[in-house]
Order: structure tokens, then C-alpha cells, then sequence
């Protein structure tokens, strides 16, 4: 059946008498299940018919219709034509033909052939659609303040003259421009340990120029993006070290977002493996490599800000220095210190004053003017900043506290101290 209520009769006979498809006349008289839209188009075109000639007894359709069933869309604006309201147009004014034209077996064959040919690895798929957008001006789906203010701002007679209902015949049909298959994104995460003072964590490009040949980024993501043949990617960690900075110990979390993959169905031993891969260099080092879910890289997030970080320093100071001259360093503890904006990362960060916490400090004497400093942090600190003091943007600073100039030659990150991704077996 129809399931349309009596009620709507009146509003059927208007639609449909003013061009407008079987289908689109089901939904704007309320009917909300599937099966009548189901029916071949001849059959729903029928029953319509019978609908508003018979005072709405009718007899059910057929219980076995089928997709396969429909008829070509060629005949569907045919069989509009021949029934008894008022002739309707060939397109449909309000769904503008997309209702009539591509209903039909072999749209959704081609459909299907796309999905096939696009070579990707899934078990349950979501169906939508991109409709133009003159679709919502003919419905009038908008909302009920927006109708309502315009109504205020419009006179009667320029409604009926700009709007007229129903709305006018379309000159032209819809026509599909494009069907585009793409996968939910894969989510690998690790943690990497970085051995080179040359090698910066993403590509260093300056005015189109790049300034290293390779980065942390990239020798990461070169072996994920062919293992899961994905679009593109995105990356992200816990913090960032400067280019001339090693990141030692468990390493740093990070996280790969791998937009449209082809292939997802990627086993434990196939993750080992591009561990293995990643690992065919001395510059850097991964671990704990494993594919993760949206939801959990709030985890890595979480301690940019909020966890510690460990360093190691090689400091450097102007004038001569003795053993006792650092180690009152070591007695300083839970060292609040005020850091503006450094002036290297000004031109890609706001301008701020941020308060960090140096929660430990333990020096080892070197020579005259070299003394080594172990440091636990709060996660955010600029390390080195905090040695010569950036022209006194950070205060206190090492320098201003031994009374003489300082800065750091070397600097290591030693550990980070957020324990994510979860530890894998060796």
C-alpha cells in the first residue's frame, strides 16, 4: 500500500498535477516507510492513480518487488505522462529528476562497479549523497526562525510573484558529476627516538625552499603510506624537539592519521615488519608501532602541557667557573619561571607569557667554562631559552643566576614522560 492518509488527498492531487514525481508526492504527504518507494516506477506511478481515482481503497502491491524489478528510467517519465491527473513534465520540480533518473538498476550497478574497482579492503559501507543545494530552496527546508524572519521582511504580493507555488518546472535534469569512494582514517601511533643534530622533526621548507633533505615525518610515514596505500597523512606528537635536538631514552608518542587507505586489514606482524623498515636507518628509531583509534590520541595530547620532560644539557658560560660555582643548581627545586614567546618561533607562535616550573636541576662539572645540566621540567618548557635567557624574555634564567652569560651547545631530550601508545613486546 500507499500509506498515504486520506487527509493528504487533496495534496497529492496538487503535486502530482503540477509536476511533481510519485516519489516526491510520498514525501510531501508523510509517508515514511521504504517499501512504496521501492516499487518499479510504473507500479508506484499505478497505485498512485488508483489512489486518487478510487477514494484510496486500493489493493496492495505485489509483495515481491524487488530493486531488480525497476524499470529503466527512460520509461519512467513516460509512465508519469500517462496517468490520469494533469500531464506531468519530464523532470520532477522538486527533486529536479534525481528521484526519477536515478532509481533505477543500472545507476546502481554503476555504483556498484566503482566501489569494486576502487580497490579497497572494507566490510560495512555508509551510503550518502551531495545534493544541490536549489534542492533546499524548492523545499523550503529551513528553519522555522529563519522562515519566520523572512516572512517579515516580504510583502504578500512579492511572495507570490518570487515564490510561486508549487515551484516552476526545471528547465534542466540533475545530473551526477562525480562518485567518489574513500575509507575512515587509520590511526598508527609509537614512539620515536631521534639521533641526529641534522634532521628536523617535519620538513624544513622556508619560501618554497627545503632546507634539510629528509625529517623525522617523513622517514616515518614513506614506508605506512605504501604498506596502507592511503592519500595522504597527517602527523602529530607529544611536543617537538628543534632540528639540532636528540630525543633519547623510550623515544617521543606520536601519531599518524593515514586519510583514505585502500588497505586496512593489516596484521601484528605486518606492523613488526614496517618497524623493521622504518628502523633501516641511524637517524632515528621506532617503537611500540601499532594502529590506534581516533579516541585514544587524546592520551598523547594530554601531555603536552600536563606531564614532565627530561633533558640533558651542555652548558657553556662566558667566564671561568669552578665545581661550587654550579652546585647550588642542584639544590634549586620546583623553580617557577616566566617565559615569553621566544623570539626563533615568534613568526609561528603567538606572543604570550607563559609560566613553567623547573621541578629539578643536577649539574656535573666539566672545565672552565663547560658544566653538563640535568633537568626535569614541566612539558612546554624552552630549554633553551632557560639557559641564556633570549635577551631577557625568560626570567629567571641560568645565565642570571650564575651572574655571567650562558648557552647551551648540545641539549638532549633524555625522556617524555606520557605513557602512550601502550608498550608492545620486543
Amino acid at each position: 500500500m500507499l500509506l498515504i492518509e486520506e487527509k493528504y488527498k487533496s495534496i497529492a492531487k496538487l503535486l502530482l498535477s503540477s509536476g511533481t514525481c510519485p516519489r516526491c508526492v510520498l514525501r510531501f504527504c508523510c509517508v515514511g516507510s521504504s517499501a512504496p518507494y521501492r516499487l518499479p516506477y510504473k507500479n508506484l506511478a499505478d497505485e498512485l492513480q488508483k489512489f486518487l481515482s478510487n477514494d484510496g481503497d486500493i489493493a496492495p502491491p505485489s509483495k515481491k518487488v524487488r530493486l531488480g524489478d525497476s524499470e529503466e528510467c527512460r520509461s519512467e517519465t513516460e509512465i508519469t505522462r500517462d496517468t490520469d491527473v494533469n500531464e506531468a513534465p519530464q523532470t520532477c520540480n522538486l527533486c529536479l529528476g534525481i528521484l526519477q533518473h536515478l532509481c533505477s538498476t543500472e545507476f546502481v550497478k554503476q555504483i556498484f562497479h566503482k566501489v569494486q574497482s576502487a580497490g579497497y579492503e572494507f566490510q560495512d559501507f555508509v551510503f550518502s549523497v551531495s545534493l544541490p543545494p536549489q534542492l533546499l530552496v524548492r523545499e523550503s527546508v529551513f528553519t522555522r526562525m529563519a522562515v519566520v524572519k523572512a516572512l517579515d521582511k516580504i510583502t504578500d504580493d512579492d511572495f507570490v510573484t518570487h515564490f510561486p507555488w508549487p515551484p516552476s518546472t526545471p528547465k534542466t535534469t540533475c545530473q551526477v558529476i562525480d562518485i567518489q569512494c574513500n575509507h575512515a582514517s587509520v590511526f598508527v601511533a609509537g614512539r620515536y627516538n631521534k639521533y641526529s643534530r641534522t634532521l628536523p622533526q617535519t620538513p624544513w621548507v622556508i619560501d618554497g625552499e627545503r632546507k634539510m633533505e629528509s625529517s623525522v615525518e617523513e622517514l616515518i610515514t614513506e614506508q605506512l603510506m605504501t604498506v596502507f596505500q592511503a592519500d595522504s597523512f597527517n602527523f602529530s606528537s607529544s611536543g617537538r624537539e628543534d632540528v639540532d635536538v636528540r630525543t633519547l631514552g623510550r623515544g617521543r608518542p606520536f601519531a599518524i592519521e593515514l586519510v583514505n587507505p585502500h588497505r586496512v586489514r593489516v596484521t601484528e606482524q605486518v606492523m613488526k615488519d614496517l618497524q623493521q623498515k622504518i628502523n633501516g636507518t641511524d637517524k632515528i628509531k621506532v617503537r611500540d608501532l601499532q594502529i590506534v583509534t581516533r579516541e585514544a590520541l587524546a592520551h598523547m595530547k594530554e601531555g603536552e602541557e600536563e606531564k614532565t620532560k627530561c633533558y640533558s644539557a651542555l652548558i657553556w658560560t662566558e667566564k671561568t667557573i669552578r665545581k661550587e660555582d654550579v652546585e647550588f643548581l642542584n639544590d634549586i627545586k620546583e623553580l617557577k619561571i616566566l617565559q615569553k614567546t621566544p623570539l626563533r618561533v615568534l613568526h609561528r607562535r603567538p606572543l604570550a607569557s607563559r609560566p613553567r616550573i623547573i621541578h629539578t636541576m643536577k649539574s656535573e662539572y666539566m672545565d672552565e667554562h663547560h658544566f653538563r645540566l640535568y633537568l626535569k621540567t614541566q612539558a612546554g618548557t624552552y630549554i633553551k631559552e632557560f639557559a641564556h635567557g633570549d635577551f631577557g624574555r625568560t626570567v629567571p634564567n641560568i645565565g642570571s643566576m650564575m651572574k655571567t652569560t650562558a648557552d647551551i651547545l648540545e641539549l638532549d631530550v633524555e625522556s617524555v614522560d606520557v605513557d602512550w601508545p601502550p608498550a608492545l613486546e620486543d
